[in-house]
This record gives C-alpha cells, sequence and structure tokens, in this order.
C-alpha cells in the first residue's frame, strides 16, 4: 500500500471525488478551493465518463491537489482493458463503461498514466487533533461500493484493514459510490465527499463536495458550466447516457444502487 501523509492540517479542507473528465465541474471545485483558501484532497477518478480527460488531468495535476488512486487511475496506470469499477458483468452500467472508459484510455497519455501508477492508495492528515485516512472505495476492494445504508459491518471491514496497514485513525473520509454521506460508526465517522463529475442521482444537475473545518465536515453543492460538459460529450461522441445524467441529474441505471437509493420512475 502506498501512504503519503500530508502532516497537519488545521485549516479547511476541500475532499471531492470523481472529477471524471469534467473539465467544467474540475475548474469550478478549483475555484471553490481558491476562494475558501482550502487544502485540495480528492479521493480518485479523475479520468472516467466525460470527455476532457486530458484536460480535466492537467488542471488537477497544475493545482498540486493531494489525489488517492481510484480504481479508474489503477486501471489506465496498467492500461487495463476495462475500468475496474467493480459493475456486475452484464448490467447496464457494466456495459455502458465499454464506451466512456475505452474514450478515456485512448487519450491519456503516456506521461499521465506514470503519475497515475505513483499515486498514493491512502492519504493521511492530521486535522483539530484527529487523524483522518483517506481512500477512495475500501481498501480491500479499491472499488468496493459502500453506501450510507451499507450494513455497519461491511463498513468496519475496511476500517479495520485500512488500520491494519496505517495505524489507527480517528475517521475516514471516501469516495467511488458518487453520493455523499456522513455516517457515524463504533470508532468515529465515515465520511464519503461524494463526486464533482456527476449528479448524485437525485433530480439536481448540481454536483457535491465536502469541507473539513474546526473538526467538522459539511457538504456543499457545486454548480458548474453544466451545458458545456454535456455539450462536450456530445461532440465526443459519449452519447450512451452519462451525458443527459449530467442535465436531468438521474443516472442512466440503477443496477449499482441499493434498493432506498434508488428513484422509481424519476425519468419518466
Amino acid at each position: 500500500m502506498r501512504h503519503a501523509d500530508l502532516g497537519v492540517l488545521d485549516g479547511p479542507v476541500l475532499i471531492f471525488g470523481g472529477p471524471y473528465s469534467n473539465l467544467q465541474a474540475t475548474q469550478a471545485v478549483l475555484a471553490e478551493v481558491r476562494a475558501r483558501r482550502a487544502t485540495p484532497i480528492c479521493t480518485g477518478d479523475v479520468a472516467a465518463y466525460c470527455a476532457r480527460p486530458v484536460e480535466t488531468i492537467a488542471a488537477i495535476r497544475a493545482s498540486g491537489c493531494a489525489v488517492v488512486s481510484g480504481n479508474c487511475e489503477v486501471q489506465l496506470a496498467s492500461d487495463a482493458p476495462d475500468c475496474g469499477c467493480g459493475f456486475e458483468a452484464g448490467t447496464t452500467c457494466d456495459m455502458l463503461s465499454v464506451g466512456w472508459y475505452g474514450f478515456a484510455r485512448a487519450q491519456v497519455s503516456k506521461s499521465d498514466r506514470d503519475w497515475m501508477a505513483h499515486l498514493p492508495d491512502v492519504v493521511t492528515f492530521h486535522h483539530q487533533s484527529a487523524r483522518y485516512g483517506v481512500i477512495h472505495g475500501g481498501v480491500r476492494d479499491v472499488a468496493r461500493f459502500l453506501w450510507s445504508s451499507s450494513p455497519a459491518s461491511n463498513l468496519e471491514d475496511e476500517w479495520d484493514a485500512l488500520e491494519a496497514q496505517i495505524g489507527p485513525v480517528d475517521h475516514i473520509l471516501a469516495g467511488h459510490s458518487g453520493i455523499a454521506f456522513d455516517r457515524p460508526l463504533r470508532r468515529g465517522r465515515w465520511i464519503n465527499a461524494g463526486v464533482i463529475g456527476m449528479p448524485p442521482h437525485n433530480g439536481c444537475a448540481a454536483t457535491q463536495f465536502a469541507v473539513l473545518d474546526q473538526g467538522r465536515a459539511t457538504f456543499h453543492v457545486l454548480p458548474y458550466d453544466v451545458a458545456g460538459a454535456a455539450a462536450d460529450m456530445r461532440s465526443a461522441g459519449l452519447t450512451q447516457g452519462y451525458h443527459t445524467t449530467l442535465e436531468t441529474g438521474y443516472w442512466p441505471s440503477e443496477d449499482v444502487l441499493p434498493p432506498d437509493l434508488r428513484v422509481p420512475l424519476a425519468k419518466g
């Protein structure tokens, strides 16, 4: 496990996940970083669903943002044939991933692959005397989907795995699943910052990020140039469904979601 320790960060820390090749959302979140004078940390999956992987990676790298390796970084770094998202074979999410991952794979340069290959699997820092561990999905499985309603034992299992590698942490910050939540567990809080590259399947086009300040995590809405991001996808031929997700706020499939997070007839 590659581990990066950022030391003590007692000012505001802005945590976001999944830029997903959405350049417009990435530019918007980096503007928030500057406005809040915050330390940025990304939970991974910089290049994914949308149409501007090269420019999005460049913006993240230029910002100096700490980035945790997501499954997309792992797969793109090794030029793997699929995204490694953990989608069940044959589901809509799995089939749609062929298009967007293939596009990203064809665009990303060797230099960017090398950068991805050396990203840490976990980032730690101290904030207001508490130690935080930042991961992508899980420790045992980088692409593990963990939700606000997942059995506590699933999250505790990943917590055990993390502490076995890096020692005790007071709280965990994570991403991957795409929907933000803050859940108290036996040892501390599991905080998923959500993602900025796609909306959280709630009918709103704006996306989400989190801010840790004075020992408290809060979630924030990220407005950005949705029309521009969707137009980029159409121009690139990425029209398998996620281009309309940017505009409608609903995912093209609920295959990956637990029943309590599905939205019956949301698009009807």
